[in-house]
């Protein structure tokens, strides 16, 4: 079975493909109420997106809840280019068998604007062979660890971590702007349930969020702000690559 987390749909997309190879299961963490049966499984995977280089705290937490049994265990984060010690962290707190990082397209667009179209399906595309040759290993039980961690990763998945978990998560700068028309998607598409919308009027947010930023990539009327600085930049999710 594959647990994954998924704001723009990278994730979501790298447990899917995953999933077509090894014939597992894929579940959205997310949207779980209670964590199925895991006795019979021959593996449990995991794959969630690398916020500053360290998994999202709704990862951190579900898998601290996941029971131990005897199955291969795996962890995948996507990331732009590096993950930091993201999988080390994740594997602290529940014991993985191999970890890897993928590279993807980037969509935080709080820091910059989103890559070309050529770029991400040049990224697409070798994330593809990637994967192909993840799930190999981990059919035959492989015990790997193929992580992009880049220099100086204790600092950033140390001080500059909990520094955007502190910080950065701050949900005063968003809001929308007059193209809202109040349909609610951001709302229903939250994971953290941060969001709140009202009789059709602009959506409200509280200080749950994991900053995924589904609600303003996937906005039907790019209506979603984070302060001033995604006025002008693009917007991304893996489904218009697709098909």
């Amino acid at each position: 079975m594959i647990f994954y987390f998924s704001g723009t749909g990278n994730s979501r997309w790298a447990a899917q493909q995953l999933a077509s190879y090894t014939g597992d299961t894929v579940c959205d963490l997310a949207r779980m109420d209670n964590l199925p049966d895991l006795q019979g499984e021959s593996r449990i995977g995991l794959v969630f997106p690398v916020y500053a280089w360290g998994p999202p705290q709704m990862v951190m937490e579900f898998a601290q809840n996941l029971p131990r049994t005897g199955a291969f265990t795996f962890g995948v984060g996507t990331c732009g280019s590096e993950a930091g010690l993201a999988l080390k962290k994740l594997a602290a707190v529940y014991p993985l068998d191999s970890s890897y990082s993928l590279v993807m397209p980037n969509n935080y667009i709080l820091a910059e604007d989103v890559e070309s179209d050529g770029a991400v399906r040049r990224k697409l595309a070798d994330a593809s062979w990637q994967m192909e040759r993840m799930a190999k290993e981990i059919l035959a039980g492989q015990k790997v660890y193929r992580v992009k961690e880049g220099p100086m990763a204790w600092i950033k998945s140390g001080v500059v971590n909990a520094g955007f978990n502190r910080f950065a998560r701050d949900t005063k700068p968003f809001h929308a702007d007059d193209r809202c028309n109040g349909c609610g998607l951001c709302a229903w598409n939250c994971p953290a349930h941060a969001i709140t919308v009202t009789d059709g009027r602009p959506p409200v947010w509280t200080g749950n969020c994991c900053q995924c930023l589904r609600c303003l990539h996937e906005c039907p009327q790019q209506a979603i702000q984070y302060g001033s600085k995604t006025q002008n930049r693009g917007r991304y999710t893996i489904y218009k690559y697709l098909g």
